[in-house]
């Protein structure tokens, strides 16, 4: 069995438990909170017994270790149960919702890898003159304000003032598109409409340029020190005295060396934006799973709550996993320790 393996295994083992704590932890919470679920769901007007059958319903008048006992049950069935906010199954409401946030991430995520380390690697390799200055400075304005606030500043400027992108949604009513994925942007190229495909990127734009600002500033930053730090390591001046191009030796020598650390709080910050999305999808009115959670949060929809975190914290186990293991592709000393650790 290969070192690569090995690492995976104990990662998806250390995931499991983190997994299992988090749900004890969030079910806790979720039930010391303030107020009776069952009395929000029903309303004021509900009577006594009424309030009575939905509590014994939901286990709410058992000890919490019995609940959290009938909670794995069901969840071991993939039954999340009902969601009091949608009178729905939970499961349902995450396929319908989790494909928007989804792609909203994604789209934020390639945004940010792909203007936040070329930035990096243009201030780094320009360190001290004006690009690097001015870099600098542009990342330090983009993480220091929230998504929300580039959200409704970008609504201002390209939906407001300059008419260019749409202001709320995902796709426009007009288009008839029938959801496979739940991807917008695939099932529109499934269908074979491109119009609808173009209707659906207009619409993605502005959120995830939004969502993703902050992770730009803060991708540029940390290669820019990471490589600069790297530019002062011995080979790199015995390629510099050997006459190599300097983009060269930005984009190889220098580089990769500092990929490492930049990837790891890029991964952090993908893993992030699913939680994190939710004042941007708010602004933009976009039908996404951190919207749909804070809904429920505001609700105290018990079973909601656990489903959304459940799925939270799963993509940000998933993400820091592939993280890991491209972090051993390009470091062969990770290899070679897991190895000696197996």
């Amino acid at each position: 069995m290969s070192a690569v393996i090995r690492l995976l295994l104990r990662r998806l083992g250390i995931s499991v438990i983190v997994l299992i704590g988090v749900s004890m932890l969030i079910f806790a919470i979720a039930r010391v909170i303030p107020g009776d679920p069952a009395r929000i769901a029903l309303g004021p007007n509900a009577k006594a017994e009424q309030i009575a059958s939905l509590r014994a319903q939901m286990h709410l008048d058992e000890s919490l270790p019995v609940q959290y006992g009938h909670f794995l049950a069901d969840l071991s069935r993939g039954d999340l149960g009902i969601s009091l906010y949608t009178n729905r199954p939970v499961t349902k409401d995450i396929a319908q919702f989790l494909p928007a946030t989804l792609e909203l991430v994604f789209c934020a995520g390639i945004i940010m890898i792909m203007l936040g380390l070329p930035l990096g690697i243009l201030a780094a390799r320009y360190r001290g003159r004006w690009p690097d200055h001015l870099i600098r400075v542009l990342s330090l304005v983009t993480v220091s304000a929230p998504g929300f606030v580039w959200a409704v500043i970008l609504m201002l400027l390209f939906a407001f003032y300059l008419p260019l992108f749409p202001i709320a949604g995902r796709l426009n009513d007009s288009f008839d598109i029938a959801r496979v994925t739940g991807f917008l942007t695939i099932d529109t190229l499934l269908a074979g409409d491109f119009a609808a495909f173009t209707d659906a990127l207009h619409h993605l734009v502005l959120p995830a340029i939004a969502l993703s600002l902050s992770g730009i500033g803060q991708a540029a930053r940390l290669t820019r020190a990471n490589m600069v730090e790297t530019y002062n390591k011995p080979y790199i001046e015995m390629a510099q005295a050997y006459g190599f191009f300097p983009s060269r030796i930005a984009r190889i020598y220098a580089f990769k060396p500092s990929l490492i650390p930049s990837l790891t709080i890029i991964g952090l910050d993908f893993a992030a934006m699913l939680g994190n999305a939710f004042l941007v999808e708010a602004v933009f009115a976009w039908p996404g799973l951190s919207r749909y959670g804070v809904a429920v949060i505001l609700r105290k929809d018990l079973n909601a709550i656990m489903g959304t975190v459940l799925i939270i914290a799963i993509t940000f186990l998933i993400v820091n996993i592939i993280v890991d293991l491209l972090i051993a592709f390009l470091n062969p000393r990770i290899r070679h320790s897991a190895r000696g650790s197996a």
